[in-house]
């Protein structure tokens, strides 16, 4: 099986490995070939495609794993996808998917009280990556250090972010590891701001439920210092 995340963000890359792969299992609409946002709801659809806007998504904003509503989601798709391919040891997946579920439910329960105190709050992202976390869980997370999607930061655009955050009382700028910290911290330096580490995905050694409780407590740690 292969799972494909899906939103076409996956687009340049895995339709060749699938086709070089010359298993007929994996070809897209065979069982094998398993569609992660199956049955999510993406935000952010556009409803014309302008090249003018930077790297939007034709099928929507494709980062929502990080809304643990949606990695429920997810999960029963992937459980199922599972059993009709191995029919024989469903009862195993069933379980496993039951297990994480109720995990991430008081995982869930825990996150919305640790954030509630915040709800409402403004945080700048380096790029437009939490639409689904700021929607779960009440914040505003739309400035960006890009003027647009896939477009480098340029001083002009990062002048009207510093203005902004300031006329907001804007305090913490989240940034993924890949990206480049030192134009937040530049930020930061203007505007008393507190810069967060937010990873994309789950390291290595991390499970999922680990990855959205590290964004969660690292954000909370972030506003309570920056009140």
């Amino acid at each position: 099986a292969v799972i494909e995340g899906g939103a076409e963000l996956e687009l340049g890359w895995l339709p060749p490995l699938v086709d070089g792969s010359r298993n007929t299992k994996l070809e897209l609409g065979k069982p094998g070939h398993i569609m992660g946002n199956e049955g999510i709801s993406l935000l952010e659809v556009p409803t014309t495609l302008d090249r003018s806007r930077g790297d939007v998504h034709a099928a929507g904003n494709p980062h929502y794993m990080s809304d643990p509503v949606n990695g429920k989601i997810a999960a029963e798709h992937i459980a199922n996808a599972f059993c009709q391919l191995d029919a024989k040891n469903c009862n195993q997946f069933r379980d496993n998917l039951n297990k994480f579920n109720s995990e991430l439910d008081a995982k869930i329960a825990e996150w919305q009280k640790i954030l509630a105190p915040y709800k409402g709050k403004e945080v700048v992202s380096y790029h437009n990556m939490w639409p689904y976390f700021a929607q779960r869980f009440g914040l505003k997370m739309d400035l960006f250090l890009e003027p647009k999607p896939g477009i480098p930061p340029t001083p002009a655009h990062l002048a009207e972010v510093i203005t902004q955050m300031k006329s907001d009382n804007v305090k913490v700028i989240v940034v993924q590891p890949y990206q480049n910290r030192k134009t937040a911290e530049t930020v930061a330096s203007h505007t008393g701001a507190t810069v967060v580490d937010f990873p994309t995905f789950p390291t290595t050694d991390q499970s999922y439920v680990a990855w959205i409780d590290g964004l969660v407590n690292s954000l909370a740690k972030a506003f309570a210092q920056t009140k």
